[in-house]
C-alpha cells in the first residue's frame, strides 16, 4: 500500500520556491539523489493565477552556484544587468530628487553588480532543469507532514501518504517552515508594519541598467531593471509603505495608481504604465535561533527573513546552498552527520545575522517620517559617498565579497 513505501534518497528537500529549486538542481547535478517536495505546483507564467510578480536580483557571487547547478545557461537570455545601484534620497518638502548617488559595478571589475530576473520565470525554467536530471525527483503537490530524525538519518512523511528516508533533510519552506518547528528550532521576528508591493511597468526614458532606490518615508521605491517588454523600455517596482498605505494604494484604480507611483517615482524614467497585476507581500525579519537540528539544514527563508533591500535576501539564500553544497561535497560519507551541520550553522548563522542587523538598520531610516530625520539621512548617505574606500567597501561587502 502507497502509506507504507518508504523510499530512501541522500536529500529531501522541503518547499519548490525558487530556493529550493536551485537546491535540488544543485545537489542532483552534484550526484546525490534528491527528492524535492512542495504542497503548492509552481505558477510559471506571468498571467496565472498566484504567479510570483517579484523579481530577483541575483548578485555576481551568485551565478557561479547557477552556474554549478546547470541553471545559468538557461536564465541568461532573460537577464536584466544591474550595472549600477543609484540611491535617490527625495526626503525633502517635495517628492522631488535632492541628492543622488550612484554606485558602479565597474570600480570593483568588468562584471555587473547582478542580473535581473521575474519570479515565475525562474520556477519555469527551474522546473524544465529539474527534468534534465535523472537523480532529481520533483513531486510538485506533496507537502512533508511528518519529521522523525535519528542519528543514522531522517524520515519525512508526506502528504501522498508516501515515507521517504534521507540522509539530510533541507528545509526550504518558507518563513512559517514545518520542517524547523518539527526540528524544534526557534525563531525570533520584529515586524514593521510595513508591506510591499510588487508589480512591473514600462517608461518612456530608458533604465540604462541602473536599479535605483529612491527614499522618501514609509519605506524605500525601489526602480529594478527588466529587458525591454514589447518594444518598451520596463522595469520590476518594490514599494514599501506602512501597512494601510500599501492596501490604500493597491486598491487605487490604475488610472490613479499609475499616477502614484509616478510622483513617487519622481518622475525618473517618465510616466509609469502599469503591465501587470499588484501583489501585497508583508514585511518582516526573521533569524532562526540556529541553522541545523539533527539530520536537518535551514536555508532561504525558513533561515532568515529580511526586508528587500538591497538585493540580499535570496542571495543570502544562495549562499546558504553554496556552503551547505560545499560541505557535502567535501565529505559526502558523512553526509547530514552532526559535525557537517555544525560547521553549517557556524559559517552561515554569524554573517546572516550581521547582514540582518545592516538591513533592518537601513530599513528603519528609510521610513523616517519627521523632517530632520530625513535630513540627517541624506547627510549620512552624501557622507559616507564621498569617502571612496568606503564606497569601494559598501558595495563589496553588499555583493558578499570579502
Amino acid at each position: 500500500m502507497e502509506q507504507q513505501t518508504l523510499r530512501t534518497t541522500d536529500i529531501l528537500i522541503s518547499g519548490g520556491g525558487v530556493a529550493g529549486l536551485t537546491a535540488a538542481a544543485a545537489f542532483g547535478a552534484a550526484g546525490f539523489t534528491t527528492i524535492c517536495v512542495d504542497p503548492q505546483p509552481p505558477v510559471t507564467a506571468e498571467g496565472e493565477a498566484g504567479a510570483d510578480m517579484r523579481t530577483t536580483a541575483f548578485l555576481h557571487p551568485s551565478r557561479a552556484v547557477l552556474e554549478r547547478a546547470g541553471l545559468w545557461a538557461r536564465l541568461a537570455p532573460y537577464a536584466a544587468p544591474l550595472q549600477i545601484m543609484r540611491i535617490i534620497d527625495a526626503g525633502g518638502a517635495e517628492p522631488v530628487a535632492r541628492l543622488t548617488r550612484d554606485f558602479d559595478a565597474a570600480d570593483l571589475s568588468d562584471e555587473p553588480f547582478g542580473w535581473n530576473f521575474p519570479n515565475w520565470l525562474l520556477r519555469r525554467e527551474m522546473v524544465a532543469r529539474l527534468a534534465e536530471l535523472p537523480l532529481v525527483d520533483f513531486r510538485p503537490g506533496v507537502a512533508t507532514t511528518g519529521l522523525v530524525s535519528r542519528e543514522s538519518g531522517a524520515e519525512v512523511t508526506l502528504s501522498d501518504g508516501s515515507r521517504v528516508r534521507a540522509r539530510l533533510v533541507v528545509a526550504a519552506d518558507g518563513r512559517n517552515s514545518f520542517i524547523r518547528e518539527a526540528a524544534g528550532i526557534p525563531v525570533k521576528t520584529t515586524r514593521y508594519g510595513q508591506k510591499a508591493l510588487a508589480f512591473a511597468v514600462t517608461h518612456p526614458l530608458p533604465h540604462n541598467d541602473v536599479s535605483t532606490e529612491i527614499h522618501r518615508s514609509g519605506g524605500p521605491f525601489t526602480l529594478i531593471p527588466l529587458p525591454d517588454r514589447d518594444g518598451l523600455h520596463s522595469s520590476a517596482v518594490v514599494w514599501m509603505e506602512r501597512g494601510a498605505e500599501a492596501e490604500r494604494l493597491a486598491a487605487l484604480p490604475v488610472p490613479e495608481f499609475e499616477a502614484a507611483m509616478t510622483a513617487r517615482s519622481t518622475g525618473l524614467l517618465g510616466p509609469l504604465t502599469l503591465v501587470t497585476r499588484r501583489s501585497v507581500w508583508p514585511m518582516m525579519t526573521q533569524i532562526a535561533a540556529r541553522f541545523a537540528a539533527e539530520r536537518v539544514a535551514l536555508i532561504a527563508e525558513a533561515a532568515h527573513v529580511i526586508p528587500p533591500i538591497g538585493a540580499q535576501g535570496l542571495n543570502m539564500s544562495l549562499a546558504d546552498l553554496s556552503c551547505l553544497l560545499g560541505l557535502a561535497e567535501k565529505d559526502p560519507a558523512h553526509l547530514g552527520e552532526a559535525a557537517m551541520l555544525a560547521a553549517y550553522t557556524r559559517r552561515r548563522w554569524p554573517e546572516v545575522k550581521a547582514r540582518e542587523i545592516g538591513i533592518d538598520f537601513l530599513n528603519r531610516a528609510s521610513m523616517v517620517e519627521p523632517r530632520p530625520l530625513r535630513d540627517l539621512r541624506a547627510g549620512v548617505l552624501g557622507a559616507l559617498y564621498s569617502l571612496k574606500p568606503v564606497r569601494r567597501t559598501l558595495m563589496r561587502a553588499g555583493l558578499g565579497v570579502r
